[in-house]
């Protein structure tokens, strides 16, 4: 059987588990069966057994038993939609459903991710091995130039790649599609065992972790445009605190920096902040000169 086909087995199960919870073994087969994950033909408690552990070892999730016999994701968490996991869990799910619909390919739209990619497989290795990089890079409008970093965890967020590094001095967010190489050396490096990737971004929308302050900031959504924000929340401490047939208020307790402030002009009139006070004036301020980039007085 080809890789593929075995992958695709692995998503089916788990997806399958996740959407209907705790399933006989019996039940299991006759929708393998029915949705012919494997052309039709049965699921032997053999191969069940051997997917169930590649998935703990491919993925880290668990699928239990129950008194029952009736198998589940005991640790469903794992799967969260910001976890590497879950990341991985939903990305070879469309690229699942995408081999199977060449005759669509012109009908299916993807974004692209600006160059950089190639440089993963490098920088993965060196987070592997605790091993420090030379990385050649270019900021935009900056001469080039050559750094010693630690990798220490990559992030993806609007469709390009971020390593985060400690440069010995202090931590930084390097963009991959900036970079201009990426070179192992023999230095070792052994990241802080109480240092976590998430904590560090957790009071931050985005890549950009500057000095702004802490900030409880409540917004007024208009329209249709509550519904972006329940549907997807913008930061996990988002929380809707009014609703009326007119708006919806959402508060956050976060760092508002500029990629969070971007995020909120992205929604336009569907969006106001209401507080704190020093933040709608800055968007006021962004919005006014705007506005006189569009001042016919001004050509």
């Amino acid at each position: 059987m080809k890789p593929a086909q075995i992958f695709q087995q692995y998503i089916w199960l788990i997806n399958t588990l996740r959407r209907y919870g705790h399933l006989s073994l019996d039940t299991l087969n006759r929708r393998w069966v029915e949705d012919e994950v494997a052309e039709g033909n049965p699921l032997p408690r053999t191969t069940f057994n051997r997917h169930r552990d590649a998935i703990l070892d491919m993925f880290g999730v668990v699928i239990d038993c129950d008194r029952s016999h009736r198998y589940f994701i005991a640790n469903p968490e794992v799967l969260d939609d910001d976890s590497l996991s879950g990341w991985m869990l939903s990305t070879l799910t469309v690229s699942g459903v995408l081999s199977d619909s060449v005759s669509l390919k012109d009908r299916i739209i993807l974004e692209n991710v600006p160059a950089g990619e190639e440089f993963l497989p490098i920088i993965i290795r060196a987070m592997k091995s605790g091993r420090r990089i030379l990385m050649g890079y270019q900021r935009f409008g900056a001469e080039a130039y050559e750094k010693v970093v630690s990798p220490y965890a990559l992030k993806l967020f609007h469709q390009r790649w971020y390593l985060l590094v400690f440069t010995s001095r202090h931590y930084a967010t390097y963009s991959l599609d900036r970079m201009r190489s990426v070179s192992l050396t023999d230095e070792d490096f052994e990241m802080p065992k109480d240092f976590s990737p998430q904590d560090y971004f957790a009071e931050y929308f985005g890549v950009l972790t500057d000095e702004t302050p802490m900030a409880h900031v409540v917004i007024r959504t208009y329209g249709k445009t509550p519904n972006y924000f329940r549907t997807l929340p913008l930061h996990q401490s988002q929380q809707e605190i009014a609703t009326t047939e007119e708006y919806t208020d959402f508060s956050f307790d976060i760092r508002p920096t500029a990629d969070f402030i971007g995020q909120l002009l992205s929604h336009g009139e569907g969006l106001e902040v209401l507080e704190p006070q020093s933040l709608r004036q800055q968007l006021q301020q962004q919005v006014e000169t705007m506005l006189q980039r569009y001042n016919p007085s001004k050509r």
